[in-house]
């Protein structure tokens, strides 16, 4: 009985056969046949539609490997090792072919990258990390304890003279296991974690080079890390220099294979070339361009990525090489005197946010706005403050002057030093003519960086520097501002010495309570800002330009330039179809 019925059911369900509707056809009337084609018409569209939105509600486009991604980077990488990294091409590479402990996420802060987890002590002195099982290096040698503890006494090492070294002073590393390491600290440091975050090097590797011949090895330049990319081919110029790297997925990176299958890194002498081989579209993304180039480039629509980097720039005062900056006066009508706007709306052509404190915006412990005490540019006003502190005009050159005794005479007048950057000089130049409006006389001095820093900056010969500071994830200004960071190597370029100051920055990095440790560093802003050592300007925006094929999570938590690489593992550029059910888990 039910094989009966299941033949039958099956012959009413059976579709005609073409014969069949042949036959059919020739026996309908014209205007049935009419009807019988709008009617198939009607119902294999049907079939169409649903079959569309069936796919669209049950499918969804994943991430796929494939592809092939150019980017243009101005510089030549040299040192490809995270205690050499000089130059924002070093840091590029580095950021790709290695991995820390720890690995900067755009959303999230700081996520595990070589380790599986860390925990901290509760009094904040102790950071234990255990690191993933079965990690590999690029060559295939297992990672272990050892490499982390080699590459933190290399980072410590004085005679390698690692910009690292000052991250990791007072700080123990021991091994307690192949896949656990403790780091003791003397005392509680709040934005520890961020150190962790370092590449490690291979011990295997490296440790038959002395600190002498680490700066030489070869492996500088063809690194071998565990980092999300590997080194597949390098190419250089007739000179011998490279010119460009091809990079391939390392399947074994311990954040997931890559989706991207091929990356390649162009290097370029100068951003004129830089961008001059964009628009001849030999490479698909640019970076770190001036804001003149990104606003020409803006206008023909390209995608640019714009975050605000947690980086101060201003001008600071050396009261010991010019005496005119002990005058409070001088320094407040400095301030109230620049046009911060002017200088975010020619130089930067808007990629920047004007500054009025020693913590920019979008940067953990900024002040509010209603906290804050801003003095509006206001030409007259600064005059009158001088006027009022017995500041007058010498009849023959209009340079104010004032009496300090009755032998001493000072002028309002000094030098301001900054690097070669054309965003630099030419803020230099619009402060020039500023200040020589309310009646001073500046005279410039433009550096090479190189210069700059070394016969300029470590010796602090300047009477007033116009040079940024870069902060971090917790925005320590200790090393800024700190009395005991005067000299060399430390970035108190203002030669800023405050007690009140000192006390609150030592507290500051030592509170694990973050709302605790936010009120101080406003208590510490508010301070700054009342003792005025140094104008502050404006905190710029990096700018990166990519292509529209290019899927790419949000770059606006970066920290420095090469962050924009944290999480290329991520990135895509192929996809594919798959059921939403599995795409969500």
């Amino acid at each position: 009985m039910k094989e009966k019925f299941l033949s039958f059911l099956k012959k009413r369900l059976e579709f005609p056969s073409f014969k069949e509707i042949k036959y059919v056809l020739k026996i309908f009337s014209l205007r049935e046949k009419i009807i019988f084609a709008f009617l198939a018409i009607m119902f294999i569209t049907s079939v169409f539609v649903i079959a569309w939105k069936t796919s669209n509600n049950v499918l969804i486009d994943v991430p796929a490997i494939g592809g092939t991604l150019t980017e243009g980077i101005v510089g030549t990488p040299r040192f490809i090792n995270p205690l050499l990294e000089v130059s924002d091409a070093d840091r590029d590479m580095v950021s790709l072919i290695y991995s820390g402990l720890l690995r900067p996420d755009n959303k999230k802060g700081l996520v595990p990258d070589l380790a599986e987890k860390y925990e901290i002590s509760e009094d904040g002195l102790s950071y234990t990390f255990i690191l993933k099982e079965n990690l590999k290096w690029q060559d295939g040698e297992p990672i272990t304890s050892d490499d982390v503890i080699f590459t933190i006494k290399q980072a410590k090492d004085n005679a390698l003279n690692s910009s690292k070294r000052a991250s990791w002073e007072g700080v123990t590393a021991e091994k307690i296991d192949e896949r656990t390491i403790k780091f003791t600290l003397a005392k509680p440091y709040v934005p520890f974690l961020e150190n962790t975050t370092i590449g490690i090097l291979p011990k295997h590797i490296w440790e038959n080079a002395s600190s002498g011949q680490m700066v030489f090895s070869e492996f500088n330049i063809s690194p071998v890390g565990s980092g999300p990319y590997m080194i597949s081919k390098i190419s250089r110029n007739s000179s011998g220099i490279v010119d460009s790297y091809t990079l391939e997925p390392f399947k074994n990176f311990a954040l997931g294979k890559p989706y991207i299958k091929k990356l390649i890194l162009k290097f370029y002498p100068s951003e004129k070339e830089l961008v001059n081989a964009y628009k001849k579209e030999e490479v698909d993304n640019i970076s770190a361009i001036s804001p003149q180039i990104a606003e020409d480039i803006n206008k023909n629509e390209s995608i640019l990525k714009t975050p605000i980097l947690p980086r101060v720039f201003g001008l600071f005062f050396n009261q010991n090489e010019a005496k005119i900056f002990t005058q409070k006066e001088v320094r407040e009508a400095l301030d109230i005197a620049t046009d911060k706007e002017q200088i975010v709306r020619e130089v930067l052509k808007r990629y920047g946010s004007k500054l009025d404190y020693p913590i920019p915006p979008e940067t953990f412990g900024e002040l509010t706005e209603s906290e804050k005490e801003i003095s509006s540019f206001d030409l007259e006003k600064a005059k009158n403050i001088l006027k009022n502190a017995e500041w007058n005009a010498d009849k023959e050159t209009g340079i104010l002057k004032k009496k300090i005794s009755k032998k001493e005479e000072i002028e309002l007048k000094f030098s301001i030093s900054t690097s070669n950057a054309p965003e630099l000089k030419q803020t230099a130049e619009l402060l020039k003519m500023m200040w020589e409006k309310l009646g001073a006389k500046i005279d410039l001095k433009i550096f090479e960086i190189g210069d700059l820093k070394q016969s300029v900056i470590r010796p602090r010969k300047y009477e007033s520097l116009l040079f940024g500071e870069i902060l971090s994830r917790e925005p320590d200004p200790f090393a800024f501002w700190h009395s005991s960071q005067r000299n060399d190597p430390g970035l108190n370029i203002s030669m800023y010495t405050n007690i009140n100051v000192d006390k609150i920055l030592e507290e500051a990095r030592t509170i694990l309570d973050k709302e605790k440790r936010e009120k101080k560093y406003k208590e510490f802003q508010k301070l700054i800002h009342k003792d005025i050592p140094a104008i502050f300007l404006y905190s710029p925006k990096f700018v990166y330009i990519v292509p529209d094929f290019l899927k790419i999570n949000d770059i606006e938590n970066i920290i420095v330039p090469s962050e924009r690489f944290s999480q290329i593992h991520t990135w895509y550029i192929k996809t594919k179809k798959t059921l939403k059910f599995f795409a969500n888990r």
